[in-house]
């Protein structure tokens, strides 16, 4: 690169409208535009000599992906909160600084969770599949009882920004909240939510909420014998990919044992497991937590903002550090 030349910035995806102008004036910017995410091989030779790169967690940013991008690579700005996707350590090693993007998504993502709830718990999901269906139907005492969230135990796994979210929420059904985490935020008020160990904080959630990060620690941590701790006709809703084993979320569901469940985010996206697909008490959503207008354009800008940060000498605005063991 030439004194005169501007930095290259490759965006892995197409972004919201107004993001890139953003960008483009400062930096040569290589766009892969498309909401499909970039095949590898491709991800690969595009990444190579950019001193930024905009990512979305279908990229898998490892050693060599950094060896491919080469030692200009100064900063892997990653388009979500979650960075499941980066090798931290391989960042670090490198001298690679990574961003995301906290705080921007965290009212649409627990407005989404909601959504996900009253589906599920009020079978919206099978009354519409019935209208639309033009199967038989009229009013009955019987027909497609649902479940009623006023009053109903919550518990949340996770309790950072979403999980609060979520909890705040909750205080219009008047559902007694109970979370865990692995610590416990300042930020929630002593007469708040409580805290409980995990095994019993599933025992007494007639309906919960998963908005805990994925890692090494969370990856299945609601495999089928925990998932078997949760009251009879329990309700379980997943905006987090990979923490609730799916096949065991769908056997739950076929066995009874739980009374519906909602995922907006799985382990093996854009495929969705075919024993989920099959049952009827399950509302599934194709990853659309974050999914505004006004999130995504917040989500982008800030990817943006540290871009232009760390390529104008400065630190990131929301910096990730990789967690020493």
């Amino acid at each position: 690169m030439t004194e005169t030349s501007l930095p290259s910035v490759l965006v892995t995806r197409r972004l919201a409208p107004g993001v890139l102008e953003r960008l483009t004036p400062s930096c040569d910017v290589t766009l892969h535009d498309d909401d499909l995410p970039m095949p590898r091989p491709e991800l690969l030779r595009a990444v190579a000599g950019k001193a930024a790169v905009v990512t979305t967690l279908d990229d898998l940013v490892d050693a060599e992906f950094l060896d491919a991008a080469g030692p200009g690579l100064r900063l892997v700005a990653n388009h979500a909160v979650g960075t499941h996707n980066v090798d931290l350590a391989a960042c670090a090693e490198r001298g690679v600084r990574v961003s995301n993007t906290p705080g921007v998504l965290t009212e649409a993502t627990a407005d989404m969770a909601w959504a996900l709830l009253l589906a599920a718990t009020r079978r919206l999901g099978e009354g519409e599949r019935w209208l639309r269906s033009g199967r038989p139907w009229a009013w009955a005492p019987n027909f497609l009882l649902g479940m009623e969230l006023s009053g109903t135990p919550l518990g949340i796994l996770g309790m950072g920004r979403i999980g609060r979210a979520v909890a705040r929420r909750a205080a219009a059904f008047g559902m007694p909240v109970g979370y865990h985490n692995r610590t416990r935020p300042a930020e929630v008020a002593e007469d708040g939510p409580r805290w409980l160990p995990l095994d019993e904080l599933l025992e007494r959630s007639q309906v919960l909420v998963v908005t805990c990060p994925l890692n090494a620690a969370t990856r299945h941590l609601l495999d089928a014998d925990r998932l078997a701790r949760l009251p009879a006709g329990a309700v379980v809703v997943s905006m987090t990919a990979g923490v609730v084993d799916e096949e065991a979320l769908a056997a739950a569901l076929d066995s009874g044992a739980l009374f519906a469940a909602a995922v907006d985010n799985f382990e093996r996206e854009p495929e969705v497991p075919a024993a989920l697909l099959a049952q009827e008490r399950a509302v599934l959503a194709p990853h659309l937590g974050s999914s505004t207008v006004r999130t995504r354009q917040a989500m982008g800008g800030l990817a943006v903002d540290n871009v232009l940060a760390v390529l104008a000498g400065a630190a990131p605005l929301t910096p990730v550090q990789a967690v020493r063991s």
